[in-house]
């Protein structure tokens, strides 16, 4: 498979390319609301228990059409429902103003206003979509408030309300709903940034056939596989790796590397160190050289950065490393080093080899001459600029972490969880990547796959152990490597 063959991959859309498919099938019959409506209503009905109390929220646009052909259908079926519209009927868009006017000729009761203090089993949240670009404020805010206070459950439609669908982040209050049906594809602000702690659980309804528009993908399992061993194999076919870093007080962070990759399958891996390392007596085939040697030897894979410091003597390391004929890795304080010397920036994008960056959002911000916030605002532009300008395969590390490709596309993850969120585990992630590049996947292939497996071992090792406080490293890497072998045999 190449780099950039992901045909098993779901695709994700970004609000421009969602706007062009609509445009497209602007005139499509049934039309594209009436199916939204539909599939709303039959995902719901089969979870609806006798006696459920059932809240449905419309807002003034498409979203809230939506709802509207959602309650129609349900209304049709015989469900008990209690519909709002908080909307203005002189500016209701076309379909949303045919889809009132057949809720009406179906006798379906409508509101106008929240109902008394009640708790609801159910509540649909179709205030707003993907277009909204500014802080719900006024009823909409209220709205969004009620929900919280009194609905059991609550599924949003297409996005929760407040929510932006290219960033993940919400520009106010916006609403936290346990489920959320999505329509047409997949939305990237459901994976990355706060979009998970907003959107619940997940479900797509395509109502096309098939997408005449492609954008980014969203990664949901190992995009390549690596081929069994055969019972004639030695530990030469299974690659050479090189980390360098652990400076004094971070020796930890190039033994966690190492240990990643060894666990994931790399045949022989070498640490170099900028002080002494301590014998890994749980790892004793993980094997010492200096530091600058590893830079000329023939590799694999070479990672530079866990915990190797911001000294002058890191530095020189690093500037070494751009020559290594290696696929080569550049993970904390080598990119924080990076970041420092725009004049090595010209080096990196000459590397005839693989580059492959792995920055978290400060990282990133020091590499691009930015923020942290700016960074956050829109992850998955940010991590395609770094990817252009190092010409690089490049990770935006985080919640949803974004892959960027250097010929410009992009994938956001959907696997881990906040037990992640600890020190070392980028470096386990360093070392993963490795092991998968050694074994002899494609740069591209490497990091994809090795930013799915981290996540996934982390959702493992919660399910199994319990979590996500307290996580541990070792935890992360023991099921890590279960996974690969499942995927694989």
């Amino acid at each position: 498979m190449s780099d950039c063959d992901r045909p098993n991959l779901p695709p994700c859309l970004r609000s421009f390319a969602l706007r062009q498919l609509e445009m497209q099938h602007a005139h499509l019959q049934p039309p594209l609301m009436e199916r939204a409506g539909q599939a709303a209503a039959d995902w719901l009905l089969p979870r609806l228990q006798a006696g459920d109390r059932l809240l449905l929220l419309a807002g003034p646009g498409n979203n809230g059409g939506d709802v509207l052909v959602m309650a129609r259908h349900l209304h049709q079926r015989g469900v008990p429902l209690h519909l709002v519209w908080l909307g203005e009927e002189a500016r209701l868009p076309g379909d949303a103003a045919a889809a009132l006017q057949q809720l009406r000729a179906a006798g379906c009761p409508l509101h106008t206003s929240l109902p008394p203090a009640q708790q609801w089993d159910w509540a649909v949240d179709g205030l707003f979509g993907i277009g909204l670009q500014r802080p719900l404020q006024g009823q909409y805010a209220e709205a969004v408030n009620y929900l919280h206070l009194y609905a059991r459950r609550i599924l949003a439609l297409d996005i929760p309300s407040g929510l932006q669908a290219d960033t993940g982040y919400p520009t106010g209050p916006a609403v936290r709903a346990q489920y959320t049906l999505t329509f047409l594809s997949d939305k990237p602000g459901l994976w990355t940034g706060a979009g998970q702690d907003h959107a619940g659980e997940v479900h797509i309804a395509p109502l096309l056939d098939t997408l005449s528009v492609t954008d980014g993908w969203r990664l949901d399992q190992l995009p390549a596989r690596l081929p069994a061993r055969p019972h004639d194999s030695h530990k030469g076919r299974f690659g050479r790796v090189g980390i360098i870093g652990g400076a004094a007080g971070m020796q930890g962070a190039a033994l966690l590397a190492g240990r990643a990759a060894l666990q994931l399958g790399a045949g022989r891996v070498w640490l170099g160190g900028l002080s002494p390392l301590p014998l890994d007596v749980s790892h004793l085939q993980l094997m010492q050289q200096p530091a600058d040697t590893l830079c000329t030897q023939a590799l694999e894979a070479l990672v530079v950065g866990p915990g190797m410091g911001l000294e002058h003597a890191a530095l020189q390391l690093l500037q070494q490393s751009l020559h290594s004929t290696a696929p080569l890795l550049l993970d904390a304080d080598a990119l924080t080093l990076l970041g420092a010397h725009p004049a090595l920036h010209t080096t990196v994008q000459q590397r005839p080899a693989p580059t492959l960056l792995t920055p978290h959002p400060l990282e990133a911000a020091r590499l691009l001459g930015c923020t942290v916030a700016d960074i956050q605002a829109d992850r998955i532009q940010h991590a395609l600029q770094l990817a252009q300008q190092f010409k690089a395969w490049v990770v935006l590390k985080g919640a949803g972490s974004i892959v960027a490709s250097p010929d410009g596309q992009w994938w956001v993850n959907g696997s881990g969880n906040p037990g992640l969120a600890v020190a070392g585990m980028g470096d386990v992630l360093a070392g993963m990547v490795a092991a998968l590049l050694a074994q002899g996947m494609a740069a591209g292939d490497a990091l994809l796959g090795a930013i799915w497996l981290h996540g996934a071992a982390a959702d493992d090792a919660v399910a199994q152990q319990g979590g996500p406080i307290g996580l541990s490293c070792d935890e992360v890497i023991t099921a890590a490597r279960s996974r690969l072998n499942r995927a694989c045999y």
